[in-house]
This record gives structure tokens, C-alpha cells and sequence, in this order.
């Protein structure tokens, strides 16, 4: 065990969990008013239940030794974690029972578990404002036990790490996803477009406007996963070293180039550079270069963020075209980032980086291409595919969606029983059946959107599009 090792691998643990609230805040300042407390909600019970799950079997599946062709964990193996407790050595020190590399394995468990829990998280933004939390929270333990768990094995379940043998993708197939452009954001973006045709539109969707009602949340939002990145792709070394310090600087600058691309686009196409665009440019490049961060030059991230800011910019607009309702642009950002991030090892990554390959662009051919283009292509399938049938199981035995007239009332307060702004206390009202801000644009017929234009927020079309 190395002390420096195991001191980054929980440093970027908690880094990688305080993703999960900057999530909350970046939903939830993108939805209306009404929906701020259920979409906040949806992440942290993604949050506490993803949690339990890991520990009494989901790390088990993911990391246990292979029982079928690389596609699956033994979920008994390490059930409950017991197998990996360590004991006090003769001299009073703790001797971990077991390594993965030179951390203990306890701390590999605390990492990855927030990895799961983030992924079931994302999904949630495909739904906003129409979502029950009950069904949500049945939907987030079987997605996670039948779709995240096996994905995790395939791609993060090296052999001989803390298994013996693990993963297809990681050992047969060899593609690079160094910390979970396949695993976390094709899978998210991929459930997320299921379930959103599963849920069906929002009331209004294409007709009226569903503005941010709160930029500056989203703003705080995505600086908090800007800054718990780091510990999301840095920490994936498992160690204080070299690599991990590459995988910081790239993770940097492709993070600002996408932001630079994205605003670029808005600037280009409506004349206004949002803020609401500079976050989601944040996003994306983060998304793009999860995958890539171990395998390009710090140059080529620069060109990987600057083409998702692009790619993902363009994409978000996909979802009226098509007309499928993906509320928060979970399929633009993280699936199109996703795959935009993996294949992009096949064509930029570069020998003299730590993962040592050449991809197309240097001279290594289509050898790894094929390689990030089958692990892609099937991690989308067999989340798209399972997610449809889990989503629609759940939707005819609990009712997934809210009731109509609850959806304009707002999912807060049919819910919840709760409301996230309690505006007549602000101004001296007693409280006792105040006015709300989702319930005072719900009573005004002329703000079908949910927002008070009174309140100066002006958007431009594509700033709008949550």
C-alpha cells in the first residue's frame, strides 16, 4: 500500500461525490420553478440509494471475478464488501486485506461508487418536470443492478486488478475508456433518450418556452463539476503520479476550449454568447475528454473540447427536429459528447502519452478506431435497449409520469408538498399559504412557461431550449 496513492484515490473520491450536488444545482436551475426541488431530488436519491446498493452487491458485479465471458461480476463474490476489510497488524497498524494496485481496495470501493452514482443521476435530466419520485427511485435500483453494474465490469474491471479476470472491453476488446466516456456518459445519454420516449413529451414541449429559471444556479452547478472533474479523470490513475497530473492538464484545457467552442457557435448562429451556453460548453468538453484524457497530447485536447463545444452545440437543437423530448440535453451533451470523446482516442491518441497508442491521426491506422467504435456502439445498445423495457415496465405498473394537471401545477408541490421559493415570506407575508413563485406563473395564463418575464430573465431561442 502507498500512503500518497490512497491519500489522492479518497481526496478524488469526495471529489468525484461533491459532482453529484453540482448536478442537482445545474438541473435544477435549468427546469422552471415548479420542478426545481423534485429535479434536485432525483440526484440525491440517486445519491443515497446508488450508495447501499454498491456496497451490499453493485461493486461486487462490477469488480468480482468474471462468471461469463467478461460480461458480468460474480455478485456473490464480494457481497457486503466483508472479503475486503482489513485487520490491525501486530504493531497497532492497519494492514488492508486486499489491493487494487497500491490502494486498498476500500478505496477503490469508495471511488467507483461515485462514479455509479452519477451515472444514474444524469439520466434524470431527460425527464425533468414530468417524473414521479417513487418510480424514479425503482427505475434508478434496477437501471443500476441490470445496466450500470455489468457496463462497469465490461469496461473498468481490468484482470488481475481487484479480480482476477474482469471485462471484455477493458481485456478483450482493448478499447480506452480511461474514466468512463462508455460506461458513464453513452450509458446515461442512451437511457436518457429511452426513458424520455418511454415518459413522452412535456405539456407544451415545441410550443411554449421552458426557461432556466435560475442561470445562476446552473452557473455554480457547473463550476462545481468543473472543479470535481478532476478528481473524476485524475483520479482514475489510482496513484499520485505522472499520469495523473497528464490527465489534469488535458482534462483543463479541453474543458475551456469546448467552452470557447460552444460560445463561439452561439455568438455564430444568435448573436449572443449565454451563459447558459458558457456552462454547457463546461460540460461538454468535460464529457468529451473523459475518455481520452490518458491517450492525447495537451494539444489534442485542445481540439477535442473545441469540437464537442461544437458538436454537442449543434446537437442539443436535434431534439425538435426529431421530436423527442430530452428536457436538459442529456442525449446532446453526454451521449453525443460520449461518443464523440471515445472515438476521438482512435483517431488522436498519441504514443507518447501514457496510454501509449497512436491512433489514426499518428500514424496507428484504424486498429484502435474499431476498437472505441465497437465498445461505443454496444454500450449504447444494450443501454438504450434495456433501459426502454425497464422504463416502460415501470410506467405501466406505477405510473411513471405525473398526472397532467399535476405537471402544471408543478411536480413540487404535488409531490413534494413542498415549493422551492416562498416569495410573500420574502416580502413580509405571514407564510401560512403563501404564494410561490412556481404556483404564481402556473396562475398566470399569459407566462405558460412557468417564469415571471416581470423578473427581467430574457433568453435568447437556442438559450432557452431546457
Amino acid at each position: 500500500m502507498d500512503t500518497g496513492d490512497t491519500a489522492w484515490v479518497l481526496a478524488s473520491a469526495a471529489l468525484v461525490l461533491f459532482m453529484t450536488p453540482g448536478l442537482a444545482l445545474f438541473y435544477g436551475g435549468m427546469v422552471r420553478a415548479k420542478s426545481v426541488l423534485n429535479m434536485m431530488m432525483m440526484s440525491f436519491g440517486a445519491l443515497a440509494l446508488i450508495s447501499v446498493l454498491w456496497v451490499l452487491y453493485g461493486y461486487s458485479m462490477a469488480f468480482g471475478d468474471d462468471i461469463g465471458g467478461g460480461l458480468l461480476g460474480n455478485p456473490l463474490e464480494l457481497a457486503g464488501l466483508s472479503p475486503l476489510l482489513g485487520t490491525s497488524g501486530l504493531d497497532g497498524g492497519f494492514q488492508p486485506e486486499s489491493l487494487v494496485f497500491t490502494v486498498p481496495s476500500m478505496a477503490f470501493v469508495a471511488f467507483q461508487a461515485m462514479f455509479a452514482v452519477l451515472t444514474v443521476a444524469l439520466i434524470s435530466g431527460a425527464i425533468a418536470d414530468r417524473a414521479r419520485f417513487g418510480p424514479w427511485m425503482v427505475f434508478a435500483g434496477v437501471w443500476a443492478t441490470l445496466v450500470y453494474f455489468p457496463v462497469a465490469h465490461w469496461v473498468f474491471a481490468f484482470d488481475g486488478a481487484e479480480s482476477e479476470t474482469g471485462g471484455w472491453i477493458a481485456n478483450d476488446l482493448l478499447a480506452i475508456d480511461f474514466a468512463g466516456g462508455t460506461a458513464v456518459h453513452i450509458n446515461a445519454g442512451a437511457a436518457g433518450l429511452a426513458l424520455a420516449l418511454v415518459l413522452g413529451k412535456r405539456r407544451g414541449f415545441g410550443r411554449d418556452p421552458m426557461r432556466p429559471h435560475n442561470l445562476p444556479l446552473v452557473m455554480i452547478g457547473a463550476g462545481i463539476l468543473w472543479f470535481g472533474w478532476f478528481g473524476f479523470n485524475a483520479g482514475s490513475a489510482l496513484a499520485a503520479n505522472g499520469q495523473a497530473a497528464e490527465v489534469f492538464v488535458t482534462t483543463l484545457v479541453a474543458t475551456g476550449a469546448a467552452t470557447l467552442g460552444w460560445l463561439l457557435i452561439e455568438k455564430l448562429r444568435d448573436g449572443h454568447a449565454t451563459s447558459l451556453g458558457a456552462a454547457s460548453g463546461v460540460v461538454a468538453g468535460l464529457v468529451a475528454i473523459t475518455p481520452a484524457c490518458s491517450s492525447v497530447t495537451p494539444v489534442g485536447a485542445v481540439l477535442v473540447g473545441f469540437v464537442a463545444g461544437i458538436v454537442c452545440a449543434l446537437a442539443v437543437g436535434l431534439k425538435y427536429r426529431l421530436g423527442y423530448d430530452d428536457s436538459l440535453d442529456v442525449v446532446g451533451v453526454h451521449l453525443v459528447g460520449g461518443i464523440w470523446g471515445t472515438l476521438a482516442v482512435g483517431l488522436l491518441a498519441s504514443a507518447s502519452t501514457t496510454a501509449g497508442v497512436d491512433g489514426l491521426l499518428y500514424g496507428g491506422g484504424v486498429d484502435q478506431l474499431w476498437r472505441q467504435a465497437v465498445g461505443a456502439g454496444v454500450v449504447l445498445g444494450y443501454s438504450f435497449v434495456l433501459t426502454l423495457g425497464i422504463g416502460f415496465v415501470i410506467h405501466k405498473a406505477m405510473r411513471f409520469r405525473v398526472a397532467e394537471e399535476d405537471e402544471v401545477t408543478g411536480i413540487d408541490s404535488v409531490v413534494h408538498a413542498e415549493t422551492g421559493y416562498d416569495l410573500d415570506s420574502l416580502g413580509g407575508g405571514s407564510g401560512r399559504g403563501s404564494a410561490t413563485l412556481g404556483t404564481q406563473a402556473h396562475a398566470m395564463p399569459q407566462d405558460p412557461a412557468g417564469t415571471n418575464e416581470a423578473r427581467g430573465m430574457t433568453v435568447t431561442t437556442e438559450g432557452s431550449r431546457a
